[in-house]
């Protein structure tokens, strides 16, 4: 068998079967992200944005959907990650992928995939709920595909590089409850930063966050606080940094041990 058959496989199997865990429990991984949205768009979209009225020239509820949207895609790609691959680690089955004629960059790629699918699909189930409450009409499809993926790229990446440095399954919860949460309720999910002082409009714009969230909506909505040129090139930058360490810390074998 060829080298590359070898790879294909390799990834193929890793994908597969990423998919087929989150899947098997879709009542914990698909379920809960699709009522906490829902509870979202009734209590911020419905009860509390009628008494708004309108945010950056739209109504409150059509303004929020695209930041929950990406709120569940970056969320569900980097706990599937993280969790996956630290559950493999204490399982010992990861050192079998190291020891076999399987690339570093196989690997991750296999997990990266697992968590781009979930966080995608999550974002497609959220948005499907979402046409209940409000009509969304978009503007670039082409953008809203693109920050999507690279998105959750990104995030499966935090997630992978969680999963190998933790130690414990408590240390998975440690990132998104104290950073990636805090950070998407600061990233313009539910507000404009233009309403902000000056001050704290730059504070806001040192949240990577911030440019997905107003990416996906200037794609869905063709509006935005930030540059959409400047959103992607970070988003690039990071994936490559972040792929870059991912594949030397597979290389070195650093925390595969349990």
């Amino acid at each position: 068998m060829s080298l590359m058959r070898v790879q294909w496989v390799a990834f193929n199997t890793i994908l597969v079967k990423e998919v087929r865990r989150f899947m098997r429990i879709w009542q914990q991984t698909l379920l809960p992200p699709a009522i906490t949205m829902t509870l979202y768009f009734v209590i911020f979209g419905t009860l509390i944005g009628s008494r708004i009225g309108e945010m950056g020239g739209v109504d409150y509820m059509s303004f929020i959907v695209p930041g929950l949207i990406m709120m569940s895609v970056i969320t569900n790609a980097y706990g599937n990650v993280s969790s996956s691959f630290f559950s493999n680690k204490f399982q010992r089955s990861v050192e079998e992928m190291m020891v076999a004629p399987v690339h570093p960059v196989t690997i991750l790629l296999g997990y990266l995939g697992g968590g781009v699918v979930r966080g995608v699909l999550v974002g497609a189930i959220v948005t499907l709920l979402s046409l209940y409450f409000t009509d969304l009409k978009i503007y670039n499809i082409w953008i809203v595909v693109s920050v999507i993926l690279l998105s959750a790229i990104l995030f499966s990446l935090g997630g992978f590089i969680n999963g190998v440095f933790a130690t414990k399954f408590d240390d998975i919860a440690i990132i998104p409850t104290f950073i990636i949460t805090p950070l998407t309720y600061l990233g313009g999910v539910f507000y404009s930063i233009s309403l902000l002082p000056e001050f704290w409009q730059g504070v806001s714009k040192l949240n990577p966050i911030l440019y997905m969230v107003n990416t996906f909506r200037y794609g869905v909505m063709g509006v935005s606080d930030v540059s959409v040129v400047f959103a992607f090139g970070m988003l690039i930058f990071f994936i490559v940094i972040l792929a870059a360490y991912s594949v030397w810390l597979l290389q070195r074998g650093v925390g595969m041990r349990q």
